[in-house]
């Protein structure tokens, strides 16, 4: 059955700000709206936004979200717990820069911290269907990422630990969103112990195949890493169930490859930038998710080290409008079919 990408929509996390149009949900959806965005992400954290705890407990409250969405001419594609997600796990190596996510009563304990995000995890998956969306978009958290490279060698059994100890974290979670018939489309990225497509099969099997563990399709992450991102899409395909449109670029030289010198984002061997700015195949990309029946959306997460945000976003609409492939219901050959004839057939095969 013939499908098409929805979109544009806009992940509106790097836009809010404690100025119009981007503090408030009514202003930021209708200034969306007047870019030609269809759908917004919405991100959990940010309450200027949406109270996530209250949105949990109240279909009221998220038909009054998707109500002033509307009126501005825009529906919540996914809700965001991006933040949160990271805090299902981290590695003690990273507890300062990471206590920055959660509130600061919260700081410099780890295991209230880990309590909070799983609740926050729980309450996402009760908005989610109080808001009627079927997937949310997350990240997987971290406990072997600092063992990335192996060197020191690694003990025999480290990864193995790190993925089961993952694993036991977050089926409990996981099951809460089945119960509520959401996906988790995990965004596949570095600093997540969940990088790449090994590490998503290494989850993956730890969780025992759960239906819920699904992907946030992000190909700038694997362009950075040199994976080859549309044989990804072959592979995972029936995982997919959110896509986020960002581009980078890689230019390594005799300085710098694909871990780029500890250097600031612009003066990477490898950078994030806006749509159309760098190498990323969204042709290619576009059409190998529609020919595999993708029907969600296509969500423009801005990251660039040049470019202006709102530049970026006024940009990034028609792009993205105009990569959406209406998919065709017809062969483009049929004109020179016929009627099957069995008997026809038999002869042409000398029969």
């Amino acid at each position: 059955m013939a499908t098409n990408i929805k979109g544009p929509a806009l992940f509106l996390a790097q836009f809010a700000g404690d100025e119009a149009p981007f503090n408030s949900l009514p202003a930021i959806t209708d200034w969306a709206a007047s870019l030609g965005y269809k759908g917004v992400q919405i991100p959990t954290w940010d309450e200027r936004f949406m109270d996530l705890k209250i949105a949990s407990e109240s279909k009221d409250y998220c038909d009054e979200i998707r109500g002033i969405c509307g009126e501005a001419g825009v529906e919540v594609t996914e809700l965001s717990t991006h933040l949160q997600g990271q805090l299902v796990a981290v590695h003690p190596a990273y507890d300062s820069q990471f206590d920055a996510f959660a509130p600061e009563a919260l700081h410099g304990n780890p295991a209230a911290r880990q309590k909070w995000a799983v609740e926050q995890m729980n309450y996402a998956a009760r908005a989610s269907r109080n808001l009627s969306l079927d997937v949310s978009v997350s990240f997987t958290g971290a406990l072997a990422f600092p063992y990335l490279y192996p060197w020191p060698q690694r003990p025999a059994g480290l990864i193995e630990e790190a993925f089961t100890e993952l694993a036991r974290r977050w089926k409990p979670i996981l099951d809460a969103y089945d119960e509520q018939g959401v996906d988790v489309g995990y965004e596949i990225h570095p600093g997540e112990d969940v990088f790449d497509g090994a590490t998503f099969e290494m989850f993956l099997e730890a969780l025992g195949g759960h239906r819920r563990c699904t992907i946030n399709y992000d190909p700038s992450h694997f362009l950075l890493q040199q994976l080859d991102y549309l044989a990804f899409i072959d592979i995972y395909h029936e995982r997919i169930s959110a896509f986020h449109v960002k581009d980078a670029e890689f230019n390594p030289d005799g300085r710098q490859g694909v871990y780029s010198g500890y250097q600031s984002w612009v003066d990477r061997a490898g950078r994030f930038r806006s749509l159309g700015d760098g190498q990323v195949d969204f042709s290619a990309i576009f059409s190998k998710l529609a020919q595999y029946d993708y029907d969600s959306w296509a969500v423009l997460e801005w990251e660039c080290c040049l470019k202006h945000p709102e530049q970026g976003a006024a940009e990034g609409a028609p792009f993205i409008a105009d990569h959406i492939i209406r998919v065709t219901e017809k062969a483009f050959d049929d004109f020179a079919g016929g009627e099957t004839d069995r008997q026809q057939i038999r002869q042409m095969l000398g029969l």
